[in-house]
């Protein structure tokens, strides 16, 4: 199912849509500040689970990243950030980042299986930022692409749609996605340490 909701202002039953797919531990492919991404509900490990397996890797492979609607919540699922970092992060995001933090006692453990630092990103984007609001809960996600010849082709969400259809519960259109994936900081050792350029820039 394809489901084109406005990026600028989402309609609110387009949402509950969506939103009712990922309640009923469904995973779905959703637009961001940089590329198409599956997500599913932080919470769910049926979804969790089947996230990985149509990645095809497993659960102590996978680098999902939470994305959270705003700083207040990362806490929650983060041990207690450094100040440098909190003002970084204070000044890029929302945005195409991803930043790499010690995991709090709230990540579940299936989640964070031996690693004990987790993604974190806050995007530029109202569609997930919409749809955690309404969950009240962040979401787990994982970008489409699995190499660099699939990143264009990735960015229309119809072509997305024909060929993860049968896989998810559904993909979200919120116009053409970016190329390029975030920018990824690692923050665990307390300095900011830039592993992957990307969209965002420092």
């Amino acid at each position: 199912m394809l489901i084109d909701i406005h990026p600028e202002n989402p309609e609110e039953r387009k949402l509950a849509q969506a939103v009712s797919f990922l309640e009923k531990n469904g995973v779905i492919i959703i637009p961001t500040d940089s590329v198409y991404s599956f997500a599913c509900v932080l919470g769910s490990s049926k979804a969790l689970e089947r996230m990985a397996r149509i990645r095809d890797i497993s659960l102590t492979e996978a680098n999902f990243s939470l994305i959270c609607k705003d700083l207040s919540q990362v806490s929650e699922y983060t041990a207690p950030v450094p100040q440098p970092t909190f003002k970084l992060m204070k000044r890029v995001l929302p945005g195409p980042f991803t930043f790499i933090l010690n995991a709090g006692i709230q990540v579940p453990r299936i989640f964070r299986k031996s690693k004990r630092e987790v993604g974190i990103r806050i995007p530029h984007h109202n569609i997930p930022l919409a749809l955690i609001e309404a969950l009240g809960k962040p979401l787990v996600v994982s970008s489409v692409h699995n190499n660099e010849a699939e990143v264009e082709y990735m960015t229309d969400p119809s072509l997305v749609h024909e060929k993860y259809e049968t896989q998810v519960d559904a993909v979200i259109g919120g116009g053409i996605g970016h190329v390029e994936a975030s920018t990824v900081v690692d923050c665990t050792s307390g300095e900011a340490i830039v592993i992957r350029a990307g969209r965002g820039e420092l």
